[in-house]
């Protein structure tokens, strides 16, 4: 990617400006991503839908923060390393801000009920936008009958094996050889992939009770953590941690509450709620962590540590990736995965929907976010903020009131 200076100041303008948008605005976990598809993909064009399922599968195969790796994806494709390196940070950094923010106002005045009667309604907008996403994504990919089987593939292997995302996606890349390229090298790469996972899985359980120590950080519990420590955690959990942000969330809470001892239970689930209603990624619970622990430095220490494996993984993948993506069989091996990756947000989709949408109003709320964005061309941001007035005003009705008492 050759670019003049000034294309390069333009794009970098163009760059912070979205994604500090994007990190102070955008909710939802894994919906993040579909409001970056809305937000960038589709509304300002910076890459083509094929691209974006690209960045998409390349995320979930690789270990820590998905919604900020696609960040750096995105930044990449729009303005080099450099972009990258920007775009991510400035995803993030909306989100430290907000995070310590709501930690000091926590901490003076507990409980923040109009801030979660916006996010009320904000979730089912945030789930609309997913599924719009999930819509535009899918149709220019599943034209055929076998791309629309390996999406079903791979939705069923996600929701009813313990196969996993990368098991599955690098599992459709080995169909999508055998279809599109060569069936010998396809079928045996599959069956290397299935005794491969097999082996793992049943080896794994011995592995873990064999002696070694539960102690993920390597250090004693009862000493009281120190800048390095909180560093050195949150760099292997950033590093080492597939699943996404809410696995690794699960994997936070059973060190730092149950091996580490750095926080009580009452006090993690707090930081869980102000996660919650902090904008861009999930995962700056460790800022909150860090600050319980050590102050404002620890909380700087966290959210870098944790985030930049992100950064180091992305940006020493994509380069290769540009020098590959016109090998044969990698074309091929993508044609498929693209179509999984379908089936795999599908899912993601499904498995959110009790949770953002659980009663009437905020299942209209999602037929109207629907209704914008495909009907009325709206952009995503402007629908998150009419969603979130929507959601603190119905909950001031009294009625409402009347009925959380209760």
């Amino acid at each position: 990617m050759v670019l003049g200076p000034d294309d390069f100041t333009r794009r970098w303008k163009e760059l912070a400006g979205a994604f500090l948008r994007l990190g102070a605005m955008s909710y939802g976990g894994p919906a993040i991503m579909g409001i970056m598809q809305a937000e960038i993909q589709e509304k300002r064009g910076w890459l083509s839908k094929e691209r974006f399922l690209e960045g998409l599968a390349l995320v979930n195969m690789l270990p820590g923060a998905a919604a900020t790796q696609l960040g750096i994806f995105i930044g990449y494709q729009r303005a080099g390393w450099r972009g990258g390196l920007l775009a991510g940070l400035c995803f993030v950094f909306p989100a430290f801000v907000i995070m310590m923010a709501l930690t000091v106002l926590y901490s003076s005045f507990g409980a923040l009920p109009y801030v979660r009667d916006a996010f009320y309604g904000l979730g089912p907008v945030v789930l609309g936008i997913f599924a719009v996403a999930v819509y535009r994504l899918a149709r220019p990919v599943l034209k055929g009958s076998s791309q629309f089987a390996i999406a079903a593939g791979a939705a069923v292997l996600i929701a009813a094996t313990p196969l996993g995302i990368v098991g599955t996606l690098l599992l459709a890349g080995s169909v999508g050889v055998a279809l599109y390229h060569s069936r010998m090298w396809g079928l045996l790469a599959a069956l290397g992939l299935v005794v491969l996972t097999g082996a793992f899985h049943w080896l794994a359980p011995s592995l873990a009770t064999s002696g070694a120590p539960a102690n993920f950080a390597g250090g004693a519990a009862v000493l009281a953590p120190g800048l390095w420590d909180i560093g050195a955690f949150f760099f292997k959990v950033g590093a080492f941690t597939f699943g996404g942000g809410i696995t690794m969330l699960a994997f936070v809470q059973d060190q730092v509450v149950t091996q580490l001892q750095w926080l009580t239970p009452r006090e993690f689930l707090d930081g869980l709620a102000l996660g919650q209603l902090t904008p861009g990624p999930i995962l700056m619970l460790a800022a909150y962590v860090g600050y319980k622990l050590q102050g404002i430095a620890g909380a700087v220490v966290g959210a870098f540590a944790i985030f930049a494996p992100a950064f180091i993984l992305v940006l020493s993948v994509l380069p290769i990736m540009h020098r590959i993506r016109e090998l044969a069989w990698i074309k091929a091996a993508m044609r498929a995965i693209g179509a999984a990756v379908i089936g795999v947000i599908g899912v993601s989709l499904v498995q959110m929907t009790p949770h953002a949408a659980p009663d009437a109003f905020t299942a209209v709320l999602v037929l109207l976010t629907v209704a914008c964005l495909l009907w009325w061309k709206w952009g995503p941001l402007p629908v998150m903020l009419g969603g979130a007035l929507a959601g603190a005003a119905y909950r001031m009705i009294p009625i409402q009131r009347l009925k959380e008492l209760v």
